[in-house]
C-alpha cells in the first residue's frame, strides 16, 4: 500500500495538483494500493477557492486545512511547518508531493525531511537566476532536500544534474497545468458582465500584473498602462485585479477608457478570455505556459523567467519591465507577425498518469 501526502497552498497548486488527484483515482478503481490525502495548508484564501473553484476542477474538498495564512514570509512559513509536522506525526505518509515554488511547497518539505519521510518536487529544477524573487528562495531550498524531481523540461533536468543530482531522481515527466488545461478546455465559459458580452474574439487583449517591480513604483505603472493603452490601439484590454490594487490604480488617475479592471476571475472562466484572446500581457509564470499550448501571443513584463521553454518553444517573449520596451512588440501582435506555438515535449495532457505510474513503480513493495 502507497500512501500519499499532496500538499497545496496557493490557487495554482490546484490547478497542478487536480490532474495528479484524478491518476491516483483512475489507478485506484483499477485495483492498484494507492491513497492520498489532501492537505491545504490555507497560504491563500479567497472565494474563488472554495465551493465553485474544487467543483470546476473536479476534485474533493481538502482531507485538512492548516490556516497557515496571513503574517510575514517568516511567520506563514513557521505557521505551516508547526501545523503540517503535527499532520504528518497524525497521517504519515510513504511520500509528501509538494508542487511550484510558493511558501508551502518550502514549509512543507522542510517538515517532511525533518520527519525522514521522502519528498517529491512537481515542477522541480526550474530556477529564473533572481534571488530578489521570494520563489527563488523556495525553489533551492525545496529542491535540495528533495528525492524525486517531476521535471517539465530538459532545462529543469540540466539544472538538477548541474546540482549532482542522479538520473534515477529525476523524471522528466512534463507539465501538470497543461493535464489541467487540456481536460478542462472544452469547459471553458465566458464570464457574465457587460463588458464581456461586447468584446470580440481575437480583437481584446487579456493583462494580469502584480509583481513588485511593476506595480509598487507610482509613475512607472502609470508610464507602463499608458503604453499598453495606446500600443493596443483602442482594443479592449481585460484586467483581473484585486479589488484592493483597482482601487489603489483608479486613486492614482489610472482610468482608460479601453481598460476593463474586473474582479479576480474563475479559472475556467479566465482561461477562455486568454483562448479567445488577441494577445495576453502578463508578469506570471503559469499564464505563459497556458497561452504558449493555446498558441496566444504573450509579452511578459520580467527580466527573467524561470520557463524558459515557452519562449524557445511558446509563444512567450520576454521584454523585461521598463516600457519603452513595449511597444514594437504589441506592433508585432497588432499586425500579425507573432511567432507560433512550435510544442513543448511532453506538455500533452498525461502528465499526471507519468507521475503516478513512476510513484507505483518506486515505492511499491
Amino acid at each position: 500500500m502507497i500512501n500519499i501526502t499532496l500538499v497545496a497552498g496557493a490557487r495554482p497548486n490546484f490547478m497542478k495538483i487536480a490532474p495528479i488527484i484524478h491518476a491516483i483515482q483512475k489507478k485506484q478503481n483499477e485495483g492498484k494500493p494507492i491513497f492520498y490525502r489532501l492537505v491545504h495548508t490555507g497560504q491563500h484564501y479567497d472565494k474563488k477557492m472554495s465551493g465553485d473553484f474544487f467543483e470546476q476542477l473536479n476534485i474533493p474538498e481538502p482531507d485538512a486545512n492548516l490556516g497557515g495564512g496571513g503574517g510575514t514570509q517568516a511567520e506563514q512559513t513557521a505557521a505551516i511547518m508547526v501545523a503540517f509536522e503535527k499532520e504528518l506525526m497524525d497521517h504519515k505518509p510513504d511520500l509528501v508531493i509538494v508542487v511550484g515554488d510558493v511558501t508551502s511547497t518550502l514549509a512543507c518539505s522542510i517538515a517532511a525531511k525533518k520527519l525522514v519521510i521522502d519528498v517529491a518536487h512537481v515542477e522541480g529544477g526550474i530556477r529564473s537566476g533572481d534571488l530578489s524573487m521570494p520563489e527563488e528562495i523556495n525553489r533551492m531550498v525545496t529542491d535540495s532536500i528533495t528525492d524525486h524531481f517531476f521535471t517539465t523540461s530538459e532545462i529543469a533536468n540540466t539544472n538538477l544534474r548541474k546540482l549532482g543530482f542522479s538520473e534515477d531522481q529525476i523524471h522528466f515527466v512534463g507539465n501538470t497545468m497543461i493535464d489541467t488545461l487540456m481536460a478542462n478546455m472544452d469547459r471553458f465559459r465566458s464570464p457574465e458582465g457587460e463588458i464581456f458580452e461586447k468584446i470580440k474574439p481575437k480583437e481584446y487583449f487579456v493583462m494580469t500584473m502584480h509583481r513588485p517591480a511593476n506595480v509598487d513604483q507610482e509613475e512607472k505603472l502609470k508610464e507602463m498602462i499608458e503604453a499598453i493603452v495606446k500600443g493596443t490601439r483602442g482594443l479592449p484590454i481585460i484586467f483581473p485585479v484585486h479589488p484592493r490594487t483597482a482601487k489603489n490604480l483608479q486613486n492614482m488617475g489610472i482610468n482608460h477608457e479601453t481598460l476593463h479592471m474586473t474582479e479576480p476571475l474563475s479559472y475556467l472562466e479566465f482561461n477562455y478570455l486568454v483562448k479567445h484572446a488577441k494577445g495576453v500581457i502578463t508578469d506570471s509564470g503559469g499564464i505563459t505556459e497556458e497561452a504558449s499550448v493555446m498558441n496566444v501571443p504573450c509579452i511578459t513584463l520580467r527580466d527573467n523567467t524561470e520557463r524558459a521553454e515557452t519562449i524557445e518553444l511558446g509563444t512567450n517573449e520576454l521584454i523585461g519591465t521598463d516600457p519603452k520596451k513595449l511597444p514594437p512588440y504589441l506592433e508585432k501582435v497588432m499586425n500579425g507577425g507573432w511567432k507560433s506555438y512550435k510544442g513543448i515535449p511532453l506538455w500533452d495532457g498525461k502528465t499526471s498518469d507519468r507521475i503516478v505510474d513512476k510513484i507505483i513503480q518506486l515505492y511499491s513493495n
